[in-house]
């Protein structure tokens, strides 16, 4: 065999990640010429990346002709600090769930929705069957109301406009007034429970989380015969919050 060991790379994704670099490196933007010089790159190489960028969001073109870097690039970043975060808290979720004997779950206030951001389980600790969207069931899951009392009146007031109260079990509260009245009782403990609300056969406690300034919760789910076991897993829950919040307000 005459060839050489090594791995196979694609040269026109390296040299459009090189092109890319070098817009970087000028915040005020640059020509194509000069990228094709600075790169090593034939012109019409640079211009026909150039334009798949630019197309694809990664390159943005000014109005004098010269280049700098697109917003999709603002995006991948702000995603690769989330999963950065993410890597921070997952050992402790991990703990928890062990330490619980049940899933845990990690969720956030985004853009008006309730986005589950975690979810840690195995199999003699399985997840709750996520038949509804957590974002259509912020009002029957303990994750979700946990979020819903900690939102002020008005961001609280917007998302109940936005989502109806489905009815998924028996014991969902499907009244709006019924709703605020119980996410008001809330207000004097640290942690929210649903009780087959959500899903029968199973029960969530959920405690308050913070990511700098978007408000959270963390929960687990577990059987409905284990109800019982809730309560005493407030604390765990709570400690545990704390740890999470502190890791995710880490900048490196």
């Amino acid at each position: 065999m005459g060839g050489k060991d090594g791995p196979t790379l694609i040269s026109s994704v390296q040299r459009a990640f090189r092109l890319m670099e070098a817009v970087g490196a000028h915040e005020g933007g640059v020509p194509a010429k000069q990228l094709a010089r600075e790169t090593g790159l034939a012109l019409a190489t640079t211009y026909h990346l150039l334009r798949t960028m630019v197309h694809d969001g990664y390159v943005r073109k000014l109005e004098d002709g010269t280049f700098v870097l697109g917003e999709k690039l603002d995006a991948l970043h702000g995603g690769s600090r989330d999963q950065a975060a993410l890597s921070r808290v997952r050992p402790t979720l991990t703990e928890l769930r062990d330490g619980l004997s049940a899933a845990a779950y990690l969720t956030f206030y985004e853009e008006g929705e309730i986005r589950v951001a975690e979810i840690v389980d195995g199999p003699k600790t399985p997840r709750v069957d996520l038949w509804v969207g957590f974002e259509e069931a912020g009002h029957a899951t303990a994750l979700g109301k946990c979020v819903l009392r900690d939102l002020d009146g008005e961001a609280r007031a917007d998302y109940l406009s936005r989502h109806k109260l489905h009815d998924l079990t028996p014991r969902t509260i499907t009244h709006r007034a019924e709703l605020l009245r119980r996410l008001d009782l809330l207000s004097h403990g640290p942690a929210v429970t649903d009780i087959e609300e959500y899903s029968l056969g199973t029960a969530c406690v959920a405690v308050p989380v913070r990511h700098g300034d978007t408000i959270g919760s963390l929960g687990i789910s577990l059987s409905a015969g284990r109800t019982s076991s809730l309560e005493d897993a407030v604390a765990t829950l709570v400690a545990t919050a704390e740890r999470v919040s502190r890791r995710l307000s880490l900048t490196i």
